[in-house]
């Protein structure tokens, strides 16, 4: 793996960083639990507010709006704090088009991104500082997925390497859809390749789901109730898995099929998946303060 920093240009290719888990607050205010002997996890899901999209982009052969929620996840370990995915800048909230441009902002629509929506908001009103986050493990780069980065100030990014050398490429990184302004903000920057574990003892695991973009992740928690995994948008709704229905906009659809296949089979081993931008399925989901599992 490699460590940089997100402004590689101006720190002459980055700095190195310990490889292992950063610990900035006391051992007693982390929640501590064992399943048969084995270290686990607590997991807060969090609504970020919601994206009014098209439904045929997000799955074939459908159409309509929908009102898409934006998912953030608070991972609590005994050696530190995670967020998976941070959501959309409040930005988007008041000029989407100056965020994002005009052509996606016409895509669209972002009324239902209040200002208590953002992330830091969202960790504030469950009494969570979010600069005393260590990691933020981004699922990938697009808007609403590392919107947020900024608001969690502190943190160490973890990345797919395949996905973040997509970032760093200007015409790759336009085709697929990124935008520097959500994630150069000068975190250190973890780059993994393939499986990450997160903490060292098996609780949290990065595994590469690739295809939606170049080097898409999703995450493996084990938790006292049972192992789960959240997809990001490796699989955007339940029927997208069931059906293999994908998205009208991938950057790999081959591997995005074989990400849908590796899904299906940690959920045939026993993990409950957490789906990207499910409204049925997420509607059912316990919000934080509540553990989602």
């Amino acid at each position: 793996m490699t460590f940089t920093t997100a402004r590689p240009w101006l720190d002459n290719g980055g700095s190195e960083a310990n490889d292992g888990a950063f610990v900035r607050f006391p051992l007693k205010d982390l929640p501590t639990s064992r399943i048969g002997g084995e270290m686990s996890a607590k997991i807060y899901a969090m609504t970020c507010g919601r994206l009014i999209g098209r439904l045929k982009d997000m799955i074939e052969g459908e159409d309509g709006q929908v009102a898409l929620p934006i998912p953030s996840y608070l991972i609590e370990h005994p050696k530190g704090r995670a967020v998976f995915d941070t959501g959309m800048h409040p930005q988007c909230r008041t000029d989407a088009a100056g965020r994002l441009g005009a052509g996606v902002a016409r895509i669209f629509g972002f009324e239902q991104y209040g200002p208590e929506d953002d992330v830091k908001s969202r960790l504030e009103s469950i009494d969570r500082d979010p600069g005393k986050v260590d990691f933020i493990v981004n699922s990938h780069l697009h808007f609403d997925h590392a919107g947020g980065n900024e608001l969690v100030p502190n943190a160490t990014m973890v990345v797919q390497k395949r996905e973040w050398q997509a970032a760093q490429d200007p015409e790759l990184a336009a085709k697929v859809g990124f935008f520097r302004a959500d994630f150069d903000h000068g975190h250190p920057v973890k780059q993994v390749d393939g499986e990450h574990d997160l903490f060292g003892d098996g609780s949290v695991v990065c595994i590469p789901t690739y295809g939606h973009t170049p080097g898409h992740q999703s995450l493996k928690v084990r938790t006292e109730a049972g192992e789960i995994v959240i997809t990001g948008d490796a699989c955007y709704f339940c029927r997208t898995l069931r059906d293999r229905r994908l998205p009208r906009f991938v950057y790999d659809r081959e591997q995005m099929l074989a990400s849908l296949d590796r899904l299906e089979a940690l959920e045939k081993a026993g993990a409950r998946l957490f789906f990207g931008h499910d409204p049925e399925f997420w509607k059912d989901v316990p919000q934080a303060p509540v553990p989602a599992f």
